[in-house]
């Protein structure tokens, strides 16, 4: 790999960042000051930035607390980008696996691996997402077993996977779903006459969110949380 594009990929430096630093003589490889961007590095050799070893930024696994009014997007629109929220380098190599909708709070993950993501997303891997629900209209009980056979939604064949409800109060139920429809929890429970009026995602897979974290807060995924996704 091309020196400067090593500095620039291993720190906040833009590429022309790290060909300034280069020309200042701040950049060292196994000891030597390099000062050509197009020196070609192994991976052997020691790169240090100011007497400060530097390495490349490896995939990130990322769990986010998020806040209502923030959208799951790489840009900002109408709300901000949840993105805005980690003080990361190099944010623009993250993605968003699995979205939730601007009023939707909870667990979302970020990663800068394209496989992982696409295994915690794909409708073939069928990886439960759990959601705190609440309701404007009362619960009734027979819409377990409906929620279990599946349901009917307005413009879409056929009907919804098995999904599990958890009935927690008159107004507040726990649902467990393997697929991502768009806005499928609320159009569920349009589907039976019901509104929901707050929707927080708990867990996706085995990955819980963190008690710990309040709302816009986030940290990395355990390496037991990672390898969950299979």
């Amino acid at each position: 790999m091309r020196l400067d594009k090593f500095i620039s990929e291993s720190t906040q430096l833009t590429r022309s960042l790290a060909k300034k630093a280069l020309h200042r003589g701040e950049v060292t490889v196994d000891g030597q000051v390099i000062k050509d961007g197009s020196f070609k590095l192994n991976e052997s050799q020691q790169v240090c930035l100011d007497g400060e070893p530097i390495s490349l930024i490896g995939p990130r696994f990322i769990m986010l607390h998020k806040p209502v009014d923030t959208l799951c997007s790489t840009v900002d629109e109408v709300y901000p980008s949840v993105l805005n929220l980690l003080d990361l380098p190099h944010i623009d190599n993250l993605h968003i696996a699995g979205r939730l909708d601007a009023d939707t709070t909870g667990l979302v993950l970020i990663t800068s691996d394209g496989q992982w993501s696409h295994r915690v997303t794909s409708p073939k891997r069928e990886c439960g997402k759990t959601y705190l629900v609440q309701l404007a209209d009362p619960l009734k009980a027979e819409w377990v077993e409906q929620f279990t056979t599946g349901l009917a939604l307005r413009s879409e064949e056929g009907l919804t996977k098995p999904a599990k409800l958890e009935l927690l109060g008159s107004h507040e139920a726990r649902l467990t779903i393997t697929e991502g429809k768009y806005h499928q929890v609320k159009r569920m429970f349009a589907a039976v006459g019901n509104k929901v009026v707050g929707l927080h995602r708990e867990s996706i897979g085995e990955i819980v969110l963190d008690e710990s974290l309040a709302p816009g807060e986030w940290r990395y995924l355990t390496e037991d949380e990672i390898a969950s996704v299979k």
